[in-house]
């Protein structure tokens, strides 16, 4: 395998340990970077690190600091740090068993590849992928990786397995101080009926290659466009943003709409409430 293994370690399940290999299943995607320029003279702005009174510094007299007080800091050299005892650093100990579908997506974080690390490993690590498959378990604990420790969870992929580590439950924000002011209402039966029947029609399998990056499409046009017109500026119209307030938007109407096609690929606009007529003046007796 050509890619260098993210972890090496061992998954332990009672008193059965599985050598294995961690890599990353997702890499960063185009992007666009952006640079800090000094525009009168077109350079490069670059980063000193520098210290109140003495000014710039050798990175190898950099250590790491914590503060303990205003001002007092206890410094720890970085083999200090890599020095910290943890058995979950070589160790992936299995404590627990969920349902697939019973973790939260709020709290998965970031998806790793998991390999047996030799032909050793590979008959307990089929067995351990398969009961997992069968029971529609996920195995779940802890590893340390890159100076963290991680709570992760263990579930079966093709031929192999996926690791994926898990926010802490003080990393996720409650939804209920977001939520408290939606009614609890419910919907109107025929909208309902609608948006099922739309829902229905858009359903398909999940191919990720459909989607791409627009904003990044449209930065690499902006930058092509700016490098043609030597350097004049490029400003694109913006569509205009239907306003809000003073308006009715007729659902229903937009509903049906979409799902009869022709105007459905369109996004509802909002229409404007018609102006409250005035009462004729009253005649004098």
């Amino acid at each position: 395998m050509a890619a260098r293994a993210y972890w090496q370690g061992q998954i332990r399940l009672a008193l059965v340990s599985i050598p294995v290999e961690i890599y990353p299943a997702t890499g960063s995607g185009a992007q666009v970077a952006f640079h800090q320029i000094h525009e009168p003279s077109g350079k490069r702005i670059k980063y000193e690190k520098v210290v109140p009174g003495i000014g710039p510094v050798d990175t190898d007299d950099i250590v790491k600091g914590y503060e303990v007080s205003k001002g007092n800091y206890v410094l720890l050299e970085q083999d200090e740090i890599d020095a910290v005892k943890l058995e979950s650093k070589r160790t992936l100990e299995l404590v627990q068993f969920v349902a697939s579908d019973e973790i939260d997506v709020l709290y998965f974080d970031k998806p790793y590849y998991v390999v047996p690390a030799d032909e050793l490993a590979e008959e307990a690590f089929i067995v351990l992928r398969e009961a997992l498959r069968r029971t529609r378990k996920v195995g779940l604990g802890q590893l340390a990786m890159r100076g963290r420790e991680y709570v992760v969870s263990l579930k079966p992929c093709g031929r192999g397995m996926v690791l994926e580590t898990l926010r802490y439950a003080d990393e996720v924000r409650k939804a209920q101080s977001y939520f408290r002011d939606i009614p609890d209402s419910k919907p109107d039966a025929d909208l309902l009926d609608l948006a099922e029947t739309l829902i229905d029609k858009k359903s398909a399998r999940f191919d990720a290659s459909e989607f791409h990056d627009r904003y990044v499409d449209a930065l690499k046009a902006l930058i092509e466009k700016k490098r043609k017109t030597k350097g004049k500026k490029v400003i694109e119209e913006e569509e205009e943003t239907p306003a809000r307030k003073g308006n009715v938007i007729d659902l229903m109407a937009a509903l049906k709409k979409s799902v009869e096609g022709g105007a459905a690929a369109k996004p509802a606009t909002a229409r404007k409430a018609a102006p409250a007529r005035k009462a004729p003046a009253r005649k004098r007796a």
